[in-house]
């Protein structure tokens, strides 16, 4: 098997993949900043990062993946002044700013199940580390490299030569960007902020050594990251919206604060497009995960983003969410009923042509985490028994692809229905199914039509297909149109 390789934003390069520490691979993610439900570009971005959690687990890496949420302190427009977000929308709203907090929470949560993403084993909350933030900030005050000024506490840019260094812009340049505001209480205009001062009708407000604030957004990111994962670690990922200035900033301030290298592999996923431009909140062009699984399998939509490489774009469209529902069932056709195939026991795959399936399975997701290519494997060994259905007579066959199937269109690209959120409920739907496809059997040898169509239809409504044939009848999960 081929060496997992990713590329590296930092070095703008295709790397191998070599972990800090062998003992243990450490992820954390930008989580989501919960003024609002999630959307088809949150999605992107956490679908992107579970498959790469789920690649590195199955290959043995034993990812730790910690993902936070930012309950505080991430501006309007992302600048260095203005409102909280959360804020603001608590003003709106006249509700309690952790309540807004606390209600989009479980509501990321939810629609992130929905999608089949594994939860992160750790996702901590800005709110709940202020103590190790206020930290941070005095040793890089201690060390010469922020300062106080007016209750707020800025990172002195000019103190850190590698700012830059990840996105490649200069300082020169920068100064030049409409981004930066002239502001009189920072020595320099590229400076960041740390601390805020909060004014006395701000609500989200804690003491701190330079009077009552909140912490700056970037801050937050290396606080909670180096907590539980160490000054350095292996994988940082995030929206590429963010590498400039979020991940930029947090380069610069651990690495003053620490003298060590912060992070050794930058991943940064693209963005989804509405006709060309970002999909965001902002920009009001925004479509909600919760309304389009109103029309569409979440596994449609986990599916379109599949589709493409995580550092592509997705330009979202109807057509390509048809297309998508079209590959997802094409692919379920074949694959939902060798899943009911019975695998006595095996767990490991020995015969010599799906072991090869696997290798080239395996040199896809080693390639970046390709996920596009992966699917296409899968395409091609749906090909291959479609035009050859004298194969699946084979009683090791039929025993060793399940197995196949559940490693990689499961464990992998998670897009097996009885595995979201890790939940493995298909013996159970498959008791319940023959129980009632029995009950059945026996309103139509009585010809009682009517309750023979009503289960039937009722089963339809909730995503269930019923076939009668010759041989009697079956089932099947349908995908929603």
């Amino acid at each position: 098997m081929s060496e997992l390789t990713v590329f590296n934003t930092l070095t703008r390069k295709l790397e191998k993949f070599e972990p800090v520490k062998p003992d243990r691979v450490r992820m954390y993610v930008c989580g989501p900043t919960v003024y609002g439900d999630s959307h088809l570009g949150h999605a992107k971005s956490y679908i992107s990062f579970d498959l790469v959690n789920r690649w590195l687990k199955v290959s043995g890496f034993n990812p730790l993946y910690v993902q936070n949420i930012t309950d505080v302190g991430h501006l309007v427009g992302d600048a260095e002044e203005g409102e909280d977000k959360i804020q603001k929308l608590s003003k709106e709203t006249a509700s309690e700013p952790m309540a807004i907090a606390e209600g989009f929470t479980r509501s990321y949560f939810e629609d992130m199940d929905r999608l089949n993403i594994l939860r992160p084993h750790i996702s901590p909350r800005a709110t709940g580390h202020i103590p190790e933030q206020i930290e941070m900030i005095q040793n890089l005050i201690a060390k010469g490299i922020a300062y106080e000024s007016n209750g707020s506490v800025y990172f002195d840019v000019k103190k850190f030569p590698g700012y830059g260094k990840l996105s490649g812009r200069k300082t020169d340049e920068l100064l030049e960007g409409v981004r930066v505001e002239i502001h009189e209480d920072k020595k320099n205009p590229l400076d960041f902020a740390l601390w805020k001062k909060a004014e006395p009708n701000h609500l989200m407000r804690w003491n701190s050594p330079w009077g009552v604030g909140f912490p700056g957004w970037h801050i937050e990111c290396s606080a909670m990251s180096m907590k539980y994962l160490g000054e350095s670690f292996d994988i940082h990922g995030g929206g590429l919206e963010n590498q400039f200035p979020h991940h930029e900033c947090e380069i610069a301030q651990s690495e003053a604060a620490t003298g060590k290298p912060f992070v050794k592999y930058w991943l940064h996923n693209n963005m989804v497009t509405v006709n060309g431009e970002k999909m965001g909140k902002s920009k009001g062009n925004f479509i909600l995960v919760k309304d389009l699984v109103k029309t569409y399998d979440p596994m449609v939509i986990r599916f379109l983003v599949l589709s493409s490489h995580y550092r592509s774009p997705i330009d979202f469209s109807a057509e390509g969410l048809t297309s998508a529902q079209n590959g997802y069932e094409r692919l379920m056709n074949v694959v939902g009923p060798i899943l009911k195939f019975e695998t006595a026991g095996r767990n490991e795959l020995t015969l010599p042509a799906i072991r090869n399936w696997f290798m080239e399975f395996s040199e896809a997701m080693n390639d970046d985490f390709n996920s596009p290519r992966a699917l296409a494997v899968l395409f091609n060994v749906v090909k291959a028994l479609n035009t050859n259905p004298e194969y699946l007579v084979d009683p090791a066959v039929r025993e060793e692809l399940p197995v196949f199937f559940k490693l990689t269109a499961g464990e992998v690209l998670g897009l097996l229905p009885e595995t979201r959120s890790g939940k493995s409920f298909e013996k159970e739907l498959e008791t319940a199914m023959n129980l009632i496809l029995e009950l059945r059997t026996g309103f139509r040898q009585e010809k009682n039509w009517a309750k023979s169509d009503l289960i039937r239809d009722r089963l339809t409504a909730g995503g269930l297909l019923i076939e009668d044939g010759k041989e009697g009848s079956r089932w099947k999960i349908k995908t929603n149109s």
